[in-house]
């Protein structure tokens, strides 16, 4: 009898940040750069309405919500797709674009999914080395050769931090063929408060070799339900639809979603809890020689190269005190480092309560 065979995939499976602890029923779990606040009480609202209709079908186009989006951000509603978090717009993307062979370029420490959906798929992924845990255009360009066809980069950058500046961004896209599409992730836009940054969808709004993604799972707090969106040319997004599964935003999370742009002042106090907490993190950690990046998202990379300890002990200590960090040498091969979420006012507190334990005893 024969066994039925399947593909072989050359890849490393995505591993998302530990959740839960043996043994402990309560846990704060600061390892998945989650939202710190919740979600908007609107959205709230829309989940408890009894008069949902779960037995229909829900809007495939997601039409209500790409309206919403265009209004919020003064963008083409035609140019809007929306998909079950970004990494469904990310895989569309590889399926739309790549052959096998083609090559994609990502930077060094990356989000993970960048390379595994191109390697499904049958290309190449090269990596363009990082300065500092920064993204080099320099290192970029000099990656380029015939065979490629896309270049991801999220900005701010996960798991590191750092970000190209608006005018290294319009550097790389210049230097960069024509032919090449750049997508540039803006995950974490919305926590940027550096004056020489812009989103990429400020920036590259009408540009027609620049793909920007966008997603509801970090400051709108959806991660759960899993909606995102891409903005594109009318040739990429009528390129996507047609490949796209019919029904792939379930009615929930678009009507969450809608809600969640409509409010604006939770969105305002997201962003003013994550300048406060993360700064208050940041110069924490400093005095026990453990250093971060500059803060620019919800989440600060932690490095021990100068700390007395490493960072897999303090990780080990937080765990059996219930709290949980990212260990970025899983997937992202990073050593003695840890990601840290920032989270709410009582779990940052409980957080800081205990490195001083660790410390100071």
């Amino acid at each position: 009898m024969t066994d039925i065979r399947f593909k072989r995939f050359n890849l490393e499976a995505y591993k998302p940040g530990k959740s839960s602890i043996k043994k402990l029923k309560k846990v704060i779990k600061l390892s998945a750069n989650e939202s710190a606040l919740g979600v908007s009480p609107k959205v709230k609202r829309v989940i408890s309405n009894k008069n949902l209709k779960f037995f229909r079908y829900p809007d495939g186009k997601s039409n209500e919500l790409r309206n919403q989006i265009s209004k919020n951000f003064k963008c083409d509603k035609n140019k809007i797709i929306c998909g079950a978090g970004s990494d469904e717009v990310i895989q569309m993307l590889c399926q739309l674009f790549l052959k096998p062979k083609d090559e994609v370029i990502v930077p060094q420490f990356s989000f993970l999914m960048y390379r595994i959906y191109s390697k499904i798929v049958g290309a190449n992924v090269i990596y363009a080395k990082e300065k500092n845990f920064k993204v080099s255009v320099t290192e970029i360009i000099n990656k380029v050769t015939k065979k490629t066809k896309l270049v991801f980069l999220a900005n701010p950058n996960n798991p590191t931090g750092t970000f190209l500046n608006k005018f290294e961004l319009i550097e790389l896209r210049k230097k960069l063929r024509k032919n090449i599409l750049l997508v540039i992730d803006d995950a974490y836009c919305e926590y940027m408060i550096n004056k020489n940054y812009q989103s990429g969808l400020n920036l590259f709004k009408n540009k027609k070799n620049v793909f920007i993604l966008r997603t509801f799972s970090k400051i709108y707090g959806l991660s759960s339900l899993r909606v995102g969106w891409g903005y594109g040319t009318k040739k990429i997004i009528d390129g996507l639809n047609l490949i796209k599964p019919p029904f792939n935003v379930n009615e929930v999370a678009q009507k969450a979603a809608i809600e969640s742009l409509k409010d604006k002042r939770f969105i305002s106090r997201s962003i003013r809890h994550n300048i406060f907490y993360a700064t208050k993190l940041k110069n924490f950690l400093n005095n026990y020689n453990i250093i971060s990046n500059e803060v620019s998202a919800n989440f600060l990379l932690l490095d021990f190269a100068k700390c007395k300890f490493k960072a897999n002990y303090i990780y080990k200590k937080l765990k059996t005190k219930g709290i949980i960090l990212r260990l970025t040498e899983d997937g992202y091969k990073i050593k003695n480092m840890l990601r840290l979420t920032i989270g709410s006012r009582p779990d940052c507190l409980k957080f800081i309560s205990i490195v001083k334990s660790i410390f100071d005893k």
